[in-house]
């Protein structure tokens, strides 16, 4: 833009200084014109002086006076005609000089007009050039406005882009953040849940231990009054072991019908199961009716119908009513159901 200035001065420049020349050389022209007409104006002999003559009318004359007053005549004649060639350069001369001041004053009016020409055409070059100035300095200055416009612009983009960067950022970490907390609290509940799992798991089994203790000092008691009660009724023996066999069968019979019951609402024919299938499972229970264990002591050679015979006494759990038979006849109990075989068959349950 500033090139293009440039070569916009340079050509109202070259502009006037070829109007000045013009001017100056026509100026030339007319200076050069009036010498040539004032030089070549034409030139008129000096005035002859004027003779008059005063006539006076005689009443006699003679040859002499006559050729006298033909001479004066003619003299007159001359004097009139050389004061007429006078009086017609002296107009000739006024004439020309009205002429010349006339061109004088013509070239001057040209002179003055071109010189408002000239003043109005350098003037409206000077309106022209003060107005592309402006146009060029308006021009400029909405460039200017427009580079503004652009930096804020871009200023504005910059700083929206470095705020989403920073969100997105500030996203990220907070999701890392949440998922290392989440995954911690997972850490911590699954140790938790170790930790708990092993607390029952070790009281469960000191649970079990102290049950097997128990059971054993019952036991170990109950065996020292069977026995005593056995040295004392020596003589009484074969009819004793008659009416505790009798019991026991009374016992059996009833209490086989509650573990049956007990079982049965707990177990679940596996889709494997057939007909003729028996697997045959070892229960061991407390005097309390806690099932301590169960274990396959004769498969039926299905894995699944095995698995469900041992989930179904576990999902017993307790028979309450062996507390009542471990209290009323620990030796029936010991002897019964300390440990008791149950056949599963996909048919029915069996002792």
């Amino acid at each position: 833009m500033s090139n293009k200035r440039i070569k916009d001065k340079d050509s109202g420049s070259e502009r006037l200084t070829a109007s000045v020349i013009k001017a100056v050389g026509l100026h030339l022209l007319v200076v050069i014109l009036l010498f040539v007409s004032f030089s070549t104006a034409p030139t008129f002999e000096p005035a002859k002086p004027i003779v008059q003559a005063t006539l006076v009318q005689l009443n006699s004359k003679s040859p002499a006076t006559t050729q006298t007053e033909q001479r004066i005549a003619g003299e007159a004649e001359r004097t009139a005609a050389q004061r007429h060639e006078a009086e017609e350069l002296e107009r000739q001369q006024q004439e020309q000089q009205k002429a010349q001041e006339a061109a004088r004053a013509a070239e001057q009016q040209r002179q003055a007009e071109a010189a408002a020409r000239a003043a109005e055409q350098k003037a409206a070059e000077q309106k022209a050039a003060e107005q592309k100035a402006a146009e060029e300095r308006r021009q400029a200055e909405q460039v200017e406005k427009q580079k503004a416009e652009e930096a804020r612009r871009a200023e504005a983009a910059r700083k929206l882009a470095a705020e989403e960067a920073a969100k997105k950022k500030a996203a990220e970490e907070e999701a890392r953040r949440k998922a290392a907390e989440e995954a911690k609290r997972k850490e911590e509940q699954a140790r938790k849940q170790r930790a708990a799992e092993e607390a029952k798991r070790k009281a469960e089994a000191e649970a079990r231990a102290e049950a097997e203790r128990v059971a054993r000092l019952k036991r170990e008691q109950e065996e020292a009054r069977a026995r005593a009660l056995a040295d004392l009724l020596a003589e009484e023996t074969q009819y004793q072991r008659a009416q505790a066999d009798q019991f026991g069968d009374e016992v059996a019979a009833s209490y086989d019908d509650v573990i049956r019951r007990y079982v049965s609402s707990q177990w679940r024919r596996p889709p494997t199961a057939r007909n003729g299938m028996v697997v045959e499972v070892r229960i061991s229970m407390l005097p309390s009716g806690d099932i301590t264990d169960a274990v396959v002591v004769r498969s039926s050679g299905d894995p699944g119908f095995d698995q469900s015979a041992i989930q179904a006494v576990r999902n017993v759990g307790r028979i309450p009513e062996m507390q009542q038979l471990s209290r009323e006849n620990p030796a029936a109990f010991d002897r019964l159901y300390r440990q008791r075989n149950l056949r599963f068959k996909p048919e029915d349950l069996d002792f």
